[in-house]
């Protein structure tokens, strides 16, 4: 460790900009970034499943309050969402005398309730639609197997829906990583936090948000591989069989 460290001082010896220290915020941003963006979409995942589930009910006391929901999230923009959550939690009566403020007044918590109150609309729809898309002979296959509606619904709809969804949800995952650089604007340290700090104390812009873009593209190609990856697994069987 103390050899990388000396090698990076090494290298950054004639640069004013990048030291060690300026580094050390950037590497910050990016655990933030990761955490707040991986964190929304797994609880907005588990959100969106029952969810998704219940939009296709027949039942407009379960299938309505889901379509507002959705509506709403996807109809408003984040920014929007993440400013009346983070300055809305103030104004709710009797809440800074409660257990929950010494979490809620943290500008983490309330930007990961929007990320994942917006990332769970659009899964959710997502999702509807892979299982609205469901061949019908699966289903009338999985009936004439005696299957109840649970079972057919765990080993037959959710798993060929999910195959279905995965290279839209792949551009979900995507745009909430894009989405993230707004979390700066609630004083989160994030990357386009620490860049905005760069920027601030050596007035270079382009020396810091072009190093914070390099990094976002980086993470992009990242995820970009991981679904592709997983496409290519859980896509095999519909690829045409060599002759």
């Amino acid at each position: 460790m103390e050899s990388l460290t000396t090698w990076l001082k090494n290298l950054l010896a004639d640069n004013s900009i990048f030291t060690l220290q300026t580094l050390s915020y950037y590497g910050e941003g990016l655990v933030t970034t990761v955490q707040l963006v991986f964190l929304s979409l797994i609880i907005g995942l588990l959100l969106a499943v029952p969810l998704a589930i219940g939009r296709g009910s027949k039942r407009a006391w379960v299938r309505l309050p889901i379509f507002f929901y959705c509506y709403v999230f996807r109809g408003t923009p984040l920014l929007v969402q993440l400013y009346l959550i983070y300055y809305g939690v103030v104004f709710v009566e009797g809440i800074q005398d409660t257990w929950l403020w010494v979490i809620l007044e943290k500008p983490f918590v309330p930007a990961l309730i929007a990320f994942t109150l917006n990332t769970g609309a659009y899964t959710t729809e997502i999702f509807r639609g892979a299982i609205k898309s469901t061949p019908r002979g699966e289903i009338e296959a999985a009936r004439a197997y005696g299957m109840s509606w649970a079972l057919m619904l765990r080993r037959i709809v959710l798993p060929s829906a999910f195959r279905r969804a995965l290279p839209a949800y792949g551009n979900e995952v995507i745009f909430m990583l894009h989405a993230s650089a707004i979390a700066s604007v609630v004083t989160i340290m994030d990357l386009t936090g620490a860049a905005r700090f760069v920027y601030a104390r050596f007035y270079a812009p382009f020396d810091a948000f072009l190093f914070v873009a390099a990094i976002y593209l980086c993470l992009t190609f990242g995820i970009i591989y991981l679904f592709r990856h997983l496409e290519k697994r859980m896509l095999a069987h519909l690829k045409p069989a060599s002759g």
